[in-house]
């Protein structure tokens, strides 16, 4: 069990509205319902009551709702009170909560004690946040899966065939006498298919994270090869000038948009050659800056020219940690169809950011760069740290397959990737850790 003592917050936004709501948990609220009501309320039950002082003098007037632990949120006794959203009587109740011996919740507080109380595991508490703060239907619906357990649920299967394979390599260990050789049993097969999920599971988190977080998408180039044009079109919006003139852009222009329900964060910058003023060599340099940061770089390509020389060296600059879409732009003026294909492992666009011809086809090379899985159906919500522990596991499994012949190496190094996989659902987990998750919470939930 987590802590005890009660809690209070406002578990709504700031600011005037309709309803407002201060929510109490902790051990044994029937107190605190006698003071703020006057009495105690039937579990699980909307009733109508004025919120109390500590003279009997009624605060606000609206709807309390006990639900006694453990079946509740938290999985304490948890009251609800569901009054008028006006900032100042929504403080005044807050204050008398306090006075009566809750403290304030600390943000997060309320689901922390429900992951504490075993009523969720920490990906589905982290899911709770992301659906607050999704940005798009395909968030929302990404986060759901999270918070209704999936992701938890795919964790598990893996830890549970982890757990059969390390007892079956151990027990080797322990009565070689009695057991097959390990490279003739089904166990190999076992750790192929188990390494073989893994990899699917990261994809999905891969285009989770993307939902979660959205991709940094850079145009780059030489000046006048439609880099402007381009941003305008994807975003459908007049956002960059564009002109004849070689150089119009001489700052990063942002623009956010939607693909596929993936936020895209993209930055139009200015055309890279040797600079001809100060502004312009600023410019330069903040293209590269933004480039650095980049997880996709879209290098924009004049078709009627031709890949040149400076494209060459643009592309040799790029930093090797974002990858690159190679753009032809002004399909228009050479009479070309619009294109995508895949050269030496480079997805090659052709497009008129004139005409439009071609732009889907850039859209869905954008995703693809970033390994977005098709559709989206059954992507959960994954975050940084998610990613992280998948690809740590998956790392062992690979330095477990070079150990295969040396099984005590093997079995640790398969320990090593369950350690791993457990910290995405808390079973292993540091109090650090927690407080850095659930910091980042509102105050109220």
């Amino acid at each position: 069990m987590g802590p005890t003592d009660v809690v209070a917050a406002i578990a709504t936004a700031g600011g005037r509205a309709a309803i407002g709501i201060v929510r109490l948990s902790g051990a044994e609220l029937h107190e605190f319902m006698r003071a703020l009501l006057g009495r105690a309320v039937a579990p699980r039950q909307a009733v109508l009551a004025d919120f109390l002082d500590s003279d009997g003098r009624a605060i606000d007037r609206g709807i309390a709702l006990f639900f006694p632990g453990p079946h509740s949120y938290t999985g304490e006794d948890v009251l609800e009170l569901q009054g008028h959203g006006g900032p100042a009587v929504l403080q005044v109740l807050l204050r008398r909560c306090l006075a009566l011996g809750a403290r304030l919740a600390q943000p997060g507080e309320f689901t922390r004690r429900a992951f504490l109380n075993d009523k969720m595991d920490l990906a589905q508490a982290e899911g709770v946040a992301d659906l607050i703060e999704a940005s798009s239907e395909a968030a929302v619906r990404a986060a759901m899966r999270s918070l209704k357990g999936e992701f938890s649920r795919e964790i598990r299967a893996l830890v549970s065939d982890l757990v059969a394979l390390r007892a079956w390599v151990e027990a080797s260990i322990d009565f070689p006498e009695d057991l097959e050789v390990l490279g003739e049993d089904p166990a190999w097969q076992r750790f192929c298919a188990l390494r073989q999920q893994l990899t699917r599971i990261r994809a999905i988190a891969v285009s989770g994270n993307l939902l979660r977080d959205g991709l940094q998408v850079v145009l780059v180039g030489q000046p006048n090869v439609g880099k402007s044009s381009l941003l305008n079109l994807l975003a459908g919006e007049d956002v960059a000038i564009v002109t004849a003139i070689p150089g119009t852009t001489r700052d990063t222009v942002r623009s956010e948009l939607l693909i596929d329900g993936v936020p895209i964060h993209l930055i139009d910058t200015a055309g890279l050659r040797e600079g001809r003023d100060v502004v312009e060599k600023i410019g330069i340099d903040r293209t590269w800056k933004a480039a650095r940061g980049a997880d996709i770089v879209l290098l924009v390509i004049d078709m009627e020219r031709g890949q040149t020389e400076e494209d060459d060296l643009i592309r040799a600059e790029l930093p090797a940690s974002a990858r690159c879409v190679v753009v032809m732009n002004k399909i228009d003026l050479v009479g070309c169809e619009p294109s995508r294909l895949r050269d030496e492992g480079e997805i090659v666009v052709a497009v008129s950011a004139k005409t439009g011809a071609g732009i889907d086809l850039l859209r869905e090379a954008i995703l693809e760069a970033a390994g977005q899985v098709p559709d989206g159906e059954g992507v959960f919500l994954a975050r940084e740290r998610h990613l992280e522990a998948l690809t740590t596991a998956l790392l062992h499994l690979e330095d477990a397959e070079h150990r295969f012949g040396q099984v005590e190496l093997f079995a640790e190094e398969l320990r090593l990737a369950q350690s791993a996989l457990g910290q995405i659902t808390g079973e292993v987990t540091v109090d650090d850790l927690l407080g850095e998750i659930f910091s980042k919470f509102c105050i109220g939930k």
